[in-house]
């Protein structure tokens, strides 16, 4: 949990790139974000997101799963 007085984390360099490609998932949504597509990169590939106002506060890290389970079979 980051500190209130340091304000939230986000990468300088990324506000000023074009790309919204996102390989950190530590940075956290602000509102100035609301209303664009991300590509979040989860270990394998990319996943697309597109912040919504509910997200605010939260970190990109939330929304992109990195594992996930396997079912082989079922016994019915």
């Amino acid at each position: 949990m980051r500190s209130k007085w340091k304000g939230p984390f986000i990468k300088k360099k990324f506000l000023l790139k074009k790309s919204k490609i996102i390989i950190s998932r530590n940075i956290e949504i602000v509102p100035k974000f609301v209303g664009f597509c991300f590509n979040i990169y989860n270990g394998k590939s990319y996943v697309s997101i597109k912040v919504k106002e509910k997200m605010i506060g939260h970190k990109f890290g939330e929304f992109c799963f990195t594992k996930f389970i396997k079912v082989y079979g079922s016994k019915n």
